[in-house]
């Protein structure tokens, strides 16, 4: 049984004047980009990915580029971006999955997304709602655990469960656009520091 929010239909409606036309903040021009965009800005904001993939992008241009980088030399041109070893580590061999397992091509599913190393349901969810509008879930990042808590939609504090939550609440239509309103949201209204004073959802905080 699906689940209701009293709350939620407002929200969305707040949140949609205020951002009619949400997008993802990574910049990309190519499918790949956006996955190696959306894993360098795990615990790094966006506005460093972006600084960082301004050159990244000049030097790796292609597919082939990725699968057959040095870890080493990788590793320098995204240390900017923090746990650069890891990250690293899953953008070469995405690369290389993608190279051998899926004709060089972003797939199209969740079930072959999470396949590729360094991608979970987070970085999936982002990756098919903006490339192919895709809605299998929601994405749910730090933003989106804070906000959702503070709006009552959710009692999790899992990104998992808060995610099936959102899920059951969040008409489909709305579940791609719904990770980035979210996340605006909490960059520009709503920070974690936020004293709830002037944002224009404040009469919808701490409704658990």
């Amino acid at each position: 049984m699906k689940k209701e929010n009293t709350n939620l239909p407002n929200i969305l409606k707040v949140l949609k004047k205020l951002y009619p036309h949400p997008a993802c903040a990574l910049h990309y021009t190519k499918p790949f980009e956006l996955l190696v965009a959306v894993i360098l800005s795990a615990q790094c904001t966006d506005k460093k990915v972006n600084e960082v993939t301004k050159e990244l992008f000049k030097k790796y241009r292609t597919l082939d580029d990725y699968a057959s980088a040095k870890s080493a030399t990788f590793e320098k041109d995204i240390h900017a971006t923090g746990f650069y070893r890891a990250k690293t580590k899953n953008i070469l061999a995405a690369a290389k999955v993608l190279k051998y397992d899926f004709d060089g091509k972003i797939p199209k599913t969740m079930g072959e997304m999470i396949t590729i190393p360094g991608v979970g349901r987070k970085t999936a969810n982002v990756v098919l709602g903006e490339l192919y509008g895709t809605a299998e879930g929601i994405a749910v990042d730090t933003h989106v655990i804070r906000l959702s808590k503070l709006f009552g939609l959710t009692t999790h504090t899992d990104a998992k469960k808060i995610e099936g939550d959102l899920m059951q609440i969040v008409p489909k239509k709305d579940w791609v656009s719904f990770s980035h309103m979210l996340i605006l949201y909490g960059r520009e209204h709503c920070t974690a520091r936020c004293k709830h004073t002037d944002c224009p959802l404040k009469k919808y905080v701490n409704m658990l």
